[in-house]
């Protein structure tokens, strides 16, 4: 507990800059919503293509080296953003900076993951599950949250560049701060000794990765399930707060700023640090194998909440955020299963962390597609005919779900 919760917070802070509060950045700078899909979508594959450089990190003495490594340089390039948001160019400098954060946040989370599984048991995963995910969206808390908030207070003082400058400013400080941190809190897992560092004894060792991680059985259904898990989340998590921010003519709800942040990335947030923390308890008592189709049910479910909330349009500021708990809280509960599945299932074998980073990349590729092309599809149908394409998409990972997990993981 002295380092789970941090390692996880520092771990999910850079995704939700880059995959959620840049995108409330561009908003209010007037960036239309299908560039802000396209480029942070784009920005997203940073943490696809993270399994290729994995067996690199092995070369370094520890895991821990590498995870401080990438705080440090995470936190430098969110200080660089903060300043060049003042520059004529501010969009190129700060997508360019932002792919920085990317890169460095998606290398960190091989590292970090490989510290998690090599650390502790698999008892000690499962039941350390929800709270890995609960921390790790409690960063989406901080992003999403008290710092939208300020933003929008900022924002009616100094403008949107101003306000932005000083909540990137924080935020590349705090990670500095946790690099600190974790020099002394990380435990010192030591990586495997191999006879052959060098750049081309690496590239041998990720032939082997890459073979031995296409030979398992049924592989490609596993990355095919993996690829759909995220189908409906990141569209939902993509176009939710833009639909907030936009005008009621428009088809939005016509949030400001610091509304949006209280309801979405405060109340949302710590709803879906509870869903987290019961999908971990859940899983851990029912088993992978039984608990996986009520895991990707809840996390899809809940999104009729947004539906409701395109289709009544409410102005009642708790009825919106009862909707926008109930869809966090959900997703918070399913995101479990994924981190189990890869961890349990598509990791299991000789090279754990490099699989596992397999995984999450499989992941990450459906997250980006849907992502990327979200705001086409939303600017084609509309909010409300959008939010029920949503919940179409999450079909196909739903039944899925009801025979992927191995049967002996049934009791697991």
């Amino acid at each position: 507990m002295s380092w789970v919760p941090t390692l996880y917070f520092a771990e999910g802070l850079p995704n939700y800059l880059v995959g959620m509060m840049a995108g409330l950045m561009y908003k209010s700078m007037g960036v239309p919503n299908d560039q802000i899909a396209r480029w942070t979508g784009l920005l997203t594959f940073a943490w696809v293509f993270k399994p290729l450089w994995s067996p690199l990190l092995e070369a370094a003495p520890s895991k821990k080296s590498m995870v401080v490594l990438f705080q440090l340089v995470g936190g430098t390039a969110l200080i660089l953003l903060a300043s060049s948001l003042h520059l004529p160019s501010y969009f190129m400098l700060s997508i360019v900076l932002l792919g920085v954060v990317a890169l460095a946040s998606a290398t960190h989370d091989i590292a970090a993951d490989g510290l998690y599984i090599s650390s502790l048991s698999g008892k000690q995963q499962t039941i350390y599950a929800g709270w890995q995910g609960g921390f790790y969206n409690t960063a989406k808390f901080v992003a999403v949250g008290p710092l939208v908030i300020l933003a929008g207070y900022l924002e009616q003082r100094m403008g949107a560049d101003g306000a932005w400058t000083i909540i990137f400013a924080v935020l590349g400080l705090l990670m500095l701060i946790l690099g600190g941190y974790h020099v002394w809190a990380l435990p010192g897992t030591r990586n495997e000794v191999r006879s052959d560092n060098s750049l081309a004894g690496a590239f041998v060792t990720l032939k082997a990765v890459i073979v031995d991680f296409f030979r398992k059985p049924g592989i490609w259904m596993a990355l095919s399930f993996i690829f759909l898990f995220r189908a409906g989340d990141a569209q939902v998590s993509t176009i939710a707060q833009l639909f907030l921010r936009d005008a009621r003519a428009a088809g939005g709800l016509g949030l400001s700023t610091a509304e949006t942040g209280a309801l979405y990335g405060a109340a949302g947030t710590m709803a879906f640090i509870a869903g987290s923390v019961v999908g971990g308890y859940f899983s851990a008592w029912l088993g992978l194998r039984r608990a996986m189709f009520f895991l990707v049910l809840g996390m899809n479910l809940p999104n009729l909440a947004f539906y409701f909330l395109s289709a009544a349009m409410p102005t009642n500021f708790v009825v919106i955020g009862a909707a926008i708990v109930v869809e966090n809280f959900g997703f918070g509960f399913g995101f479990v299963g994924v981190i189990l599945f890869m961890m349990q299932v598509v990791s299991r074998g000789k090279y754990r962390t490099a699989h596992y980073a397999f995984g999450t990349g499989f992941m990450a590729l459906g997250y980006s597609v849907f992502k990327t092309v979200s705001g086409d599809i939303q600017v084609a149908l509309g909010y409300q005919n959008f939010f029920l394409w949503v919940l179409i998409s999450a079909l196909p990972v739903l039944l899925m779900s009801l025979w992927i997990v191995p049967s002996e993981l049934a009791a697991e």
